[in-house]
């Protein structure tokens, strides 16, 4: 299992900037947190849902960092079976366990003067947690089986899609752990949240996809309302997996609404807008909210209206002057008719 960290190390083939391409104000914070963090070897935590590239921004710390020129290790702490991670993270010595025939070489020191990057860490058990902990506190690994310990350089990054804080008021996540791997916590938006940003992703896997293949592979406007107005519950995982999917079913060089799978089409309708029962202690941000529901408003007044701006605007009481400023504030593509836009 170490050694499959190691090819996922140096096999680590995926675009560094998948999740960092856009021009919504989260994202512009969050490349220059990366970059902040990256000149740093505070501990950090990065939560968000699946899909929202956790890994590619740890590995974007990682390769911007000082460490950039050494291992790269990712964990997926669920993946491996909880008797077996302490082996995993820490090694062994010969004879520790059942089948230990020889010392074994752990994660951590893999890791040695890089980054080891702890994906889904709430699903690390509460023993190995006390044992994390002291690793954090003193950079000391004890491999399993030995009296010693070793001291390591490692910068930990951590991730997880769970709430990690109401894992502590549960009981199933130590609290002084999680406050030391939130050093430098990282929140990273759903895709759903910055629908302005889909065209340019939509493009950046196009222009991958056309490179490799030599192929001169466009969308249409109308395909690309549909993926703009999709909720993708799998977010910039989901989205790319999709193009990639278009792509190969595109029987010419355009992919157009009849490449489009049946359940994007009939998910391209309104989605409810989320309002939240109370306000979380952190705040939220109204304007975001706000411009997310005008999109959503205004993409379903084009839909009906065949994509006719005019029409549209007063479909939504609007003069058409206001229409035409909300549309570019919040990114919406206006569909086309016979291949052109409407009015």
């Amino acid at each position: 299992m170490a050694s499959e960290a190691k090819i996922a190390e140096t096999d680590f083939s995926f675009s560094v900037d998948r999740a960092l391409i856009g021009h919504h104000p989260a994202i512009v914070k969050l490349r220059q947190l990366i970059d902040r963090v990256a000149q740093t070897d505070a501990t950090v935590l990065i939560t968000g849902e699946s899909g929202t590239g956790k890994e590619v921004v740890a590995h974007s710390i990682h390769a911007l960092s000082p460490r950039r020129s050494r291992p790269f290790v990712p964990v997926n702490c669920a993946a491996i079976p909880h008797d077996l991670l302490e082996s995993e993270m820490f090694g062994h010595e010969r004879g520790a366990f059942t089948g230990a025939s020889g010392n074994r070489q752990g994660l951590f020191s893999m890791a040695n003067g890089g980054t080891i990057f702890l994906d889904e860490i709430g699903e690390m058990p509460l023993a190995l947690q006390a044992k994390l902990l002291r690793v954090l506190e003193d950079g000391v690994i004890r491999p399993v089986g030995s009296d010693r310990g070793y001291q390591v350089n490692a910068r930990v990054i951590a991730a997880s899609n769970n709430d990690l804080a109401a894992a502590v008021k549960k009981g199933t996540f130590r609290e002084d752990l999680f406050y030391r791997l939130q050093v430098v916590p990282i929140i990273l938006p759903a895709l759903r949240e910055r629908r302005s940003d889909i065209p340019l992703l939509v493009e950046h896997f196009l222009e991958r996809i056309r490179a490799r293949s030599g192929r001169t592979l466009t969308i249409s406007r109308d395909a690309m309302v549909h993926l703009w107005s999709y909720d993708w519950p799998g977010n910039v995982r989901e989205l790319e997996n999709m193009v990639e999917r278009l792509a190969i079913m595109c029987e010419g060089d355009t992919i157009d609404t009849s490449a489009l799978p049946p359940n994007l089409v009939s998910g391209g309708r309104m989605a409810e807008v989320q309002v939240p029962d109370k306000i979380p202690e952190g705040g939220l941000n109204l304007n975001t909210l706000v411009r997310e529901l005008e999109g959503r408003l205004i993409n379903e007044a084009l839909k009906q209206t065949g994509g006719n701006k005019q029409a549209a605007a007063r479909l939504l009481g609007l003069k058409r002057t206001t229409f035409a400023a909300k549309l570019r504030r919040c990114g919406v593509i206006a569909p086309s008719v016979n291949g052109r836009e409407t009015g």
